[in-house]
């Protein structure tokens, strides 16, 4: 009876391990199939499809997608004829960049020259080429380029006091993208007019001075003195904008060769929240803006001392010439007196994202590296307004500052349609934007709590920064988002470089209780004449007043 009753029950047994195997293996079939399907689906994933599912901020660092292709046939073909190369790129760029080292020659030295330029043994890498579609009259190519050569660059250096100095150029280290533009298409081979040649984008430029048989440092501020003029000769011959116009078949291509397009009227106003450098008082912030990283195209603002929020309402100009690739670069710094000035943060903003004609008011986030984009430390805020004017003639855009020549205010104000070739060749003249100001405060949201009582009795103070003149609202009582509606005249005697500073107080009885503040220029309003909006209040965490401006214009002249 025991035996029968174990005989049942190991085959019961049995038949349920291989019912449970078999389960198990249709299971792990299963998972097996829905995993190659999901393989499938991602490999027919595109790059748009990945950005879809997981937007960037997830992403980790070394996570890049690259719509560029891989160059290894070109490489292997670069380094077989490169000795080739090297004979005919050393006199190429030795007759195109000594007239620019000239031109930027140090004034502790009385000439620059080259003595001995080969490219070396080692050729560049490309590591990828990439199309770039839009341009209907040509082709543009990308190619990415690596190089760490060992090139024989020396220089020979004479100073102002006689003495003759081989400097050599070595460990040179570079990274960049070059931009070929074929253009234009023709119907003879090999089928476009010219090429044009530029260093789109320079990611890594490295190198180190020697004094052949001496030693560099001899020579207080040579070592830096030269390598600033190396950059500023690589920046001015060859990067984007800059381009080489190579003829391929005869013609005119004088339209491919690099021009001014515009001009970039700048006013910075103000920063906030600066970063302190000082370990006594505060810092002493000034800015450095540029288009192109040049000294002479560098504009350096005043210092403000002791000043974690300083005011500079300075203007500047800058020559565009290509709106659609260029940037304003915003570097602030703590002046330190004689010693190097420290960097506190910088920003940037693409020329592309401004309207022509319209004025574009910007809180810039400072950074401490701009190819760093997780930042996330506080490095204070910088305050632009930035107006971007295109040249040529009848576009019906107003540029209301000052030039080196007539604006098209001016002609207008003038009544002269005399064109701007001439105009340009007249004794200069400055305009003196003079009018009325009327400003409505017309109310305040979200004021922050000041009162026991959970609420704030506010009121606005306004004034003009030159002129110094002041009005105020009534106080409103109990109230966080409060209405006045009143309306306050000013008389303004040079509009173009006034502001309006509008502050916000809460009334108490024994004294006032300061909130935050809005500082206003006065371009925008002379230029649309009227407007309303709403602005955040600075220096607190929330608020924002809702303003109404006028602007009621009167412009005389000066002879300068």
């Amino acid at each position: 009876m025991g035996f029968i009753v174990g005989v049942v029950i190991g085959l019961v047994v049995g038949v349920a391990i291989i019912i449970g195997f078999v389960k198990l293996e249709n299971s792990r079939s299963k998972l097996r199939s829905e995993l190659a399907n999901t393989v499938a689906a991602f490999a027919r994933m595109t790059v748009e499809d990945s950005r879809k599912l997981l937007p960037p901020e997830f992403y980790p660092s070394w996570v890049v997608f690259s719509e560029r292709q891989k160059l290894t046939w070109l490489n292997h073909h670069l380094t077989k004829i490169w000795p080739y190369v090297d004979e005919a790129a050393s006199e190429l760029i030795k007759a195109s960049v000594e007239p620019v080292l000239e031109q930027y020659r140090p004034a502790i030295v009385a000439s620059l020259t080259f003595s001995k330029l080969t490219l070396g043994t080692v050729a560049p890498q490309f590591t990828g080429v990439s199309i770039i579609d839009g341009d209907k009259n040509g082709v543009t190519m990308e190619l990415d380029m690596q190089w760490d050569g060992n090139p024989n660059i020396v220089l020979g250096v004479k100073t102002l006091v006689g003495v003759s100095l081989p400097i050599q150029v070595k460990n040179i280290g570079f990274t960049g993208v070059f931009r070929l533009i074929f253009r234009p298409l023709v119907e003879d081979f090999p089928c476009f007019g010219a090429v044009s040649v530029s260093l789109r984008e320079k990611k890594k430029l490295d190198f180190t001075l020697k004094v052949v048989g001496g030693d560099i440092s001899a020579i207080p501020g040579l070592s830096e003195a030269i390598e600033e003029t190396i950059r500023d000769a690589v920046e001015d011959s060859i990067t984007w904008p800059v381009r080489k116009v190579i003829p391929i078949i005869p013609g005119d291509y004088s339209d491919l060769e690099l021009k001014p397009v515009g001009m970039l009227e700048v006013k910075l106003v103000q920063a906030k929240n600066l970063t302190n450098k000082d370990l006594v008082g505060k810092s002493d912030p000034f800015a450095k803006m540029f288009i192109r990283p040049l000294r002479e195209k560098t504009k350096r603002s005043k210092t403000i001392n002791n000043d974690l929020n300083p005011i500079w309402n300075e203007h500047f100009e800058f020559v565009v010439e290509d709106a659609s690739t260029q940037h304003l670069v915003v570097r602030i710094y703590d002046d330190e007196g004689i010693q190097a000035s420290e960097l506190i943060g910088c920003a940037q903003i693409r020329l592309c994202e401004l309207e022509p004609g319209k004025v574009k008011d910007v809180w810039l986030k400072l950074v401490k590296d701009l190819e760093i984009q997780r930042d996330t430390k506080n490095r204070g805020e910088v305050h632009l307004e930035l107006l971007y004017v295109p040249y040529g003639s009848g576009n019906g855009i107003v540029n209301p500052f000052v030039t080196s020549s007539m604006t098209s205010l001016e002609r207008v104000l003038k009544n002269d349609t005399t064109d701007e070739e001439n105009a340009s060749s007249r004794k200069r003249k400055d305009v003196i934007v003079r009018g009325v100001l009327s400003v409505t405060v017309i109310s305040a949201e979200e004021i922050p709590i000041q009162d026991l009582m959970g609420k704030a009795d506010p009121y606005v103070v306004l004034s003009m920064k030159k002129s110094g003149a002041k009005s105020k609202t009534r106080v409103v009582n109990d109230s966080l988002n409060p209405v006045w509606n009143q309306t306050f005249d000013f008389v303004v005697e040079d509009g173009l470089h006034d502001m309006l500073v509008l502050e916000v107080w809460d009334h108490d009885t024994f004294g006032k209780d300061y909130i935050g503040r809005c500082i206003l220029t006065l371009t925008r309003v002379i230029m649309e004449e009227e407007y309303k909006d709403w602005y955040p209040l600075d220096e607190s965490k929330t608020g924002k007043l809702q303003l109404h401006l006028k602007w009621m214009a009167q412009s005389i002249y000066r002879d300068s």
